[in-house]
């Protein structure tokens, strides 16, 4: 993960019954609820995708909520690795990947 003065950036593969379930809204509530920075959007694959940027525990926190997600999700996996690229201010959603 990248660190750099308490804060970190990464990016989430959200691996189950994620699409169609209200999974990348919530994870748009939850990322500003916690002041982060970032996108959310689904992929090809039938994943969902994000990118998180900020203080290393609210982070860390967005992470054990994406583990849950929202209630009609099943989240099967979550893999976390470092975020290299810019993230902008602020939280969206994005177009789905294709």
């Amino acid at each position: 993960m990248t660190e750099t003065g308490g804060r970190k950036a990464v990016r989430l593969v959200i691996r189950g019954r994620v699409q169609g379930v209200w999974f990348r809204a919530w994870t748009v509530e939850q990322a500003r609820d916690l002041g982060l920075d970032g996108w959310v959007r689904n992929r090809a694959d039938g994943a969902v995708e994000a990118a998180v940027a900020g203080p290393t525990d609210k982070v860390d926190r967005l992470v054990v909520l994406a583990r849950r997600g929202p209630p009609l999700a099943k989240v099967s996996a979550v893999s976390v690795e470092p975020e290299t690229n810019p993230i902008d201010p602020g939280f969206s959603q994005r177009p789905a990947a294709r």
